[in-house]
């Protein structure tokens, strides 16, 4: 285990202060549990955005490749 030294607002160390003893948890205990909530967040934030980048690249591709397809069922009939 690592440990670190920050600096929090006054407001945020406040409300920490209040929910940890609401929960009766310990605050180093708390703080890591909204680190991992907070990072999870961040990953499928960013591999969304990923993924929305990487969509607009086969876009155009993907487009051409319906047109192609569906022309297919003009030469059946």
């Amino acid at each position: 285990m690592k440990t670190l030294s920050l600096k929090l607002d006054d407001t945020i160390f406040n409300e920490t202060e209040i929910v940890v003893h609401r929960l009766k948890k310990p605050r180093n205990r708390y703080i890591n549990e909204a680190l991992l909530f907070y990072n999870r967040l961040q990953k499928k934030r960013i591999l969304s955005k990923k993924l929305e980048f990487e969509s607009k690249l086969v876009q155009e591709e993907s487009m051409k490749f319906l047109a192609e397809f569906e022309s297919f069922d003009e030469y059946d009939n």
